[in-house]
């Protein structure tokens, strides 16, 4: 049986009793373009900070400030995309799983124990892992991979903007606002389009 430890800033420091406790969470899964990206993370036992919380609770700026902290106070961590091709063959939930497993296999150590945002995982080679849903506004860990998965995707939609800026991704990240998809219908999709979502409302026809 596994026991919360003592919690730091409202968030909990790790889950297991497992030396090395990786946390995993992924970005993107509801976007209509580019990848779901993943990050798994294995902290310090020593790490603290008083702003980390679930990167959807975190403005942008405070998101890239943390990622430089993170990443030096990590014991080891990985990200991982799974392109928006991939997503429409094998669906977003198991492109989810597998870019999280993706990001574990990036490791330079192998955790003993894994803890997942959400509900849904599959086993990674044999070791033990638990879902926990609303993770990422729980344990440091999942916490910090949140803030990771989310500023290296919006990194990689604001690289692809430059190719297709009337989608203006520097800003919604390829999100389904009233701005992208008022673009998918006037310019129709592109290269970076998932094609199996719905990217317009049904009283448009769009065709793919």
């Amino acid at each position: 049986m596994y026991f919360s430890n003592p919690i730091v800033m409202n968030l909990i420091i790790q889950y297991s009793k497992e030396k090395l406790e990786c946390g995993t969470d992924e970005a993107g899964r509801g976007c209509l373009a580019g990848p779901v990206t993943a990050a798994a993370i294995i902290l310090k036992p020593s790490f603290q900070n008083n702003i980390l919380n679930d990167s959807k609770q975190l403005s942008e700026k405070k998101r890239f400030q943390l990622k430089p902290i993170i990443e030096s106070k990590a014991l080891s961590f990985g990200v991982a995309h799974i392109f928006q091709e991939e997503i429409d063959t094998i669906n977003i939930l198991n492109a989810s799983i597998k870019a999280m497993q993706e990001s574990i296999a990036k490791l330079k150590l192998q955790p003993d124990f894994i803890i997942v945002d959400g509900n849904r995982f599959k086993p990674y080679k044999d070791i033990p892992h638990q879902t926990i849903i609303k993770g990422d506004s729980k344990y440091l860990s999942i916490a910090a991979a949140s803030v990771l998965a989310k500023t290296y995707r919006d990194l990689y939609m604001e690289t692809i903007h430059e190719e297709f800026p009337m989608y203006n991704w520097k800003k919604n990240k390829g999100y389904p606002t009233k701005e992208h998809r008022e673009a998918i219908k006037k310019y129709g999709i592109t290269k970076y389009h998932r094609k199996s979502f719905r990217l317009l409302p049904e009283q448009y026809q769009l065709d793919l």
